[in-house]
C-alpha cells in the first residue's frame, strides 16, 4: 500500500488533486506602471509582460493613439507609446497562452495643471478696522478633488480649502476669505498657493503660486477733541520725495468733515503743497 494520501484514486483524478495545475499551464499578465497620471494631450510609455513561456498573442487595447516601440521576439513583453490623452481612460494589456487569454487593466487619470493662480484684494486700499476680502481663483484645473488652495500672509497660512467632485472636464476653483484690516497687514504681502496632489494616481505634487499682492492700509487721524481729521497714510515715502501715492489714495478715503486734513504719516513736502 502506498504511503501517499491519494492512494487508490484513478491516475487522472490523482493528478488533478495531488498536483493541481499540471494539466494546464498557468500564467500571469503584468502592466507597468501600475498607476498613471498624464497631463492633458500628453503621452506615456506602457509596458506589457507575461510569465507565459511561449504566448501566441500579445496586445494593448485603447481607443487612443498607440505605437509599438519595442517587443520581445518570444512575445513575452512589449512596450507601447500611448498619446493624446483627453480624459480618464483604461488601458488593457492582453496575452494568449495555450489558447487561454488573460487581461490586465490600468486606469489612467488625466490632469490639467493650475497654470494660472489669480489673487485679488478687494478693496486694494482700506482703513484700519474695516473689512476686506481675499479671493483666489484657479481656472481650468483637473482633477478638482486633488486640488488645495492656500491663502498666505507672508509665510502665515490664513486658510486652506480642498475641493470635491469628479468632473470629467476641467473646472474653475475659487476660495475666499473675509478679513479685517490691521496695521500688520501693510508689512507683509498676500499670496495664494495652488497644490495639485497626484500621488494617489501615480503622480506627484505640483505647486503654483500667485503674484504677491500688497494691501494699502490707512488710519483715520484724530485731533485732541477726538474728532476725525482725515486719512493718515501708513506707508513710508522715499526719502526726499513727496508721497504722491499717499495724496491720491488719501483723497478717496477722507470722511466728510468740517475739520482740517490730518496728514500725520505723509511727507512734510506733501503737507506744504496742499
Amino acid at each position: 500500500m502506498s504511503s501517499f494520501g491519494c492512494w487508490g484514486l484513478p491516475a487522472a483524478l490523482l493528478a488533478l488533486l495531488c498536483c493541481p495545475g499540471s494539466g494546464e499551464e498557468t500564467f500571469e499578465v503584468h502592466i507597468w506602471p501600475e498607476k498613471l497620471a498624464v497631463e492633458t494631450r500628453g503621452s506615456v510609455e506602457v509596458n506589457c509582460s507575461t510569465s507565459c513561456a511561449k504566448p501566441e498573442k500579445i496586445g494593448l487595447e485603447t481607443p487612443l493613439n498607440k505605437t509599438l516601440l519595442k517587443y520581445d521576439p518570444q512575445n513575452q513583453w512589449a512596450q507601447f507609446l500611448v498619446s493624446n490623452f483627453s480624459q480618464d481612460t483604461v488601458l488593457l494589456c492582453h496575452f494568449t497562452c495555450n489558447g487561454k487569454q488573460l487581461l490586465k487593466s490600468l486606469r489612467v487619470s488625466v490632469y490639467q495643471l493650475p497654470t494660472q493662480v489669480i489673487l485679488k484684494l478687494q478693496p486694494p486700499r482700506v482703513v484700519v478696522g474695516k473689512p476686506f476680502t481675499i479671493e483666489c481663483t484657479v481656472p481650468d484645473v483637473k482633477p478638482l478633488e486633488s486640488l488645495t488652495l492656500t491663502l498666505l500672509r507672508g509665510k502665515e497660512t490664513l486658510q486652506n480649502q480642498t475641493f470635491g467632485g469628479a468632473a470629467l472636464a476641467p473646472q474653475d476653483a475659487t476660495t475666499t476669505l473675509n478679513s479685517t484690516a490691521s496695521t500688520e497687514d501693510r508689512l507683509l504681502s498676500f499670496s495664494c498657493q495652488a497644490e495639485l496632489d497626484l500621488r494617489p494616481h501615480g503622480g506627484y505634487i505640483i505647486r503654483s503660486i500667485s503674484e504677491p499682492q500688497i494691501l494699502e492700509v490707512y488710519a483715520l487721524a484724530q485731533d485732541s477733541d477726538g474728532h476725525l481729521q482725515g486719512a493718515s497714510c501708513l506707508e513710508e515715502a522715499s526719502p526726499g520725495l513727496p508721497d504722491t501715492s499717499c495724496m491720491s489714495h488719501m483723497a478717496s478715503s477722507l470722511v466728510a468733515a468740517e475739520t482740517r486734513l490730518g496728514l500725520s504719516g505723509c511727507s512734510p513736502a506733501l503737507a506744504e503743497g496742499l
